[in-house]
């Protein structure tokens, strides 16, 4: 079995649907945040190193002051950080996704990934609609160490649970097609 074929722990997986229709301008758009994500995902954890590092360095050396603002930088990357992997999660197929039944033919599969987005996409719309909430609470308000604005760290959730539902969307769609019998 090829090494594209295997998931994690060497298990076999489904490899994925291939289509030989031309993509739609949405599904290259789509595609498109999804490569931007995982541009930023990389960048977030990379920007993480930095205030994490100070930290470490002013705890342990008297090489540089002891920093404040390095925890809450940190923490608001982290967050950051765990929306844009969910959201990539999501789009690959990697997230909510657990592996218990059986082997099933390309519409037992696809009908499974239905029931499976179905309760994912009601996870997302708590995302967007507790998240808008989330978000306009923290409008007006500013983080106390470094003075950020508190917006910029809540309107992750909403956002993430935006870009779920976009990503549900074609997802369910395709499994749609596969159940009723029709080329994805």
């Amino acid at each position: 079995m090829s090494a594209d074929l295997l998931g994690p722990g060497g298990l076999p997986v489904d490899p994925p649907p291939q289509s030989t229709a031309p993509q739609s301008r949405w599904r290259k758009l789509t595609a498109a945040y999804h490569r931007l994500l995982n541009v930023l995902l990389v960048a977030t954890v990379g920007i993480l190193v930095i205030p994490v590092s100070l930290q470490i360095f002013s705890r342990y050396t008297a090489l540089i002051p002891s920093y404040i603002w390095t925890e809450e930088m940190a923490r608001f990357m982290f967050i950051w950080m765990i929306m844009i992997g969910a959201m990539v999660g999501v789009r690959e197929g990697t997230h909510f996704d657990i592996d218990i039944w059986p082997r099933l033919g390309p519409r037992g599969h696809a009908a499974l990934k239905l029931v499976a987005g179905v309760f994912t996409l009601i996870f997302a719309l708590v995302f967007v609609f507790s998240g808008i909430e989330f978000t306009r609470f923290a409008l007006n308000r500013i983080s106390e160490l470094a003075e950020l604005p508190l917006w910029v760290i809540h309107v992750a959730w909403p956002l993430t649970g935006i870009t779920w539902l976009v990503f549900l969307g074609e997802q369910m769609l395709d499994n749609l097609r596969i159940v009723l019998g029709r080329a994805v």
